[in-house]
Order: structure tokens, then C-alpha cells, then sequence
């Protein structure tokens, strides 16, 4: 169980990391491409109704599903969204791989992926587990958001996009296997 729940905290970081990095790529983007803030700010609030609205279906997502699955093609889904950012010339595309695909990728792997794997792996240390899973929000963005700012401050945004890209698709085995 707690293999499981060692992946289970690594994919919550993961996704909390992912969707927040916009904020540290908005500026390079923006002056790359010519771009508003409107067109940036509006593909990361995109991002986040769509977070909104898939996390409560992410519970019925898992148990029709399976949890490894879904978690599985969350990542799967974020990392080519994140690889495809790096080739993006358009303000839409920005709007439906940051928005839309990481909004859904990021939704199905929200806090109720550490409720499921709580309630169904631990019994004694439910409460400690739940709580671990609850910091993974804070730490994803503390522990990922300056790589990311380094990485887009030094060789570009694009190699930070690909970090994005290669964490969330490295994940995917050890959800398969664990």
C-alpha cells in the first residue's frame, strides 16, 4: 500500500506542478509570440474551469475505469499536451492543449485520486495518508516551478515545456507497474 501510495503522491505533485507552470511561461510566450496577457491568462482559465468541472467526474472516471488506468492516460494526456505546447504558432492552440487537454489531464488526477487511494489501501493510517496527499498540491508548485523558471529563463520556454512533457510520461510506467 504504500508503494501505491508513493505514486499515488508523485502523480498529485506532478499535476499540481503541471498546471501551474503556465504562470512561469506566460512571459516568454507572450514575447515570442506577440501575444496579450488576455490570450495567456485566458488559455490558463480555461485551464482551470475545465480542471474544475472534470475533478468531480474524475471519482466516476476511476471506478468505471480503474484507477491505474485512468491516472495512466491523465499523465499520458499532459505530457503530450506539454510536448505539443513546444511546436504550438497559435493563440488556439495554446487555448486547447494548456486549456483544454491539461485542464482534463490535470482534473482526472485532482484530490479525489488520493481520497480513492486512501479509502481503498489503508485503513490504520488513513489520516496521515489523506493528509500527505493534501500537501502534494503546495509542493508540486514549490518543488517544480523553479526548474521550470530556470529551464525557460536560461535555454527557453520550450525546454521547460518538454520537462513538463518528459516527468509527466515517466510517471505513466510506474503507475502501470505500482
Amino acid at each position: 500500500a504504500w508503494w501505491v501510495a508513493f505514486v499515488t503522491l508523485l502523480a498529485l505533485v506532478s499535476a499540481a506542478a503541471f498546471r501551474s507552470s503556465t504562470g512561469v511561461l506566460f512571459i516568454p510566450i507572450e514575447t515570442e509570440f506577440g501575444w496579450s496577457r488576455a490570450v495567456t491568462s485566458g488559455a490558463v482559465s480555461l485551464n482551470l474551469v475545465i480542471y474544475g468541472l472534470t475533478a468531480p467526474f474524475a471519482a466516476a472516471i476511476m471506478e468505471r475505469w480503474g484507477v491505474r488506468r485512468t491516472v495512466a492516460a491523465s499523465l499520458t494526456v499532459v505530457g503530450i499536451s506539454s510536448a505539443l505546447t513546444s511546436a504550438m504558432t497559435a493563440p488556439w492552440q495554446l487555448w486547447l492543449l494548456w486549456g483544454v487537454f491539461i485542464g482534463v489531464g490535470t482534473g482526472s488526477m485532482a484530490l479525489v485520486l488520493g481520497a480513492i487511494v486512501a479509502n481503498r489501501w489503508f485503513a490504520s493510517h488513513r489520516g496521515l495518508v489523506t493528509g500527505i496527499f493534501s500537501a502534494a498540491n503546495a509542493t508540486g508548485q514549490l518543488s517544480f516551478l523553479p526548474l521550470i523558471a530556470v529551464l525557460a529563463e536560461g535555454p527557453g520556454w520550450r525546454y521547460a515545456a518538454w520537462a513538463v512533457a518528459a516527468a509527466s510520461l515517466a510517471l505513466v510506467p510506474l503507475v502501470l507497474i505500482l
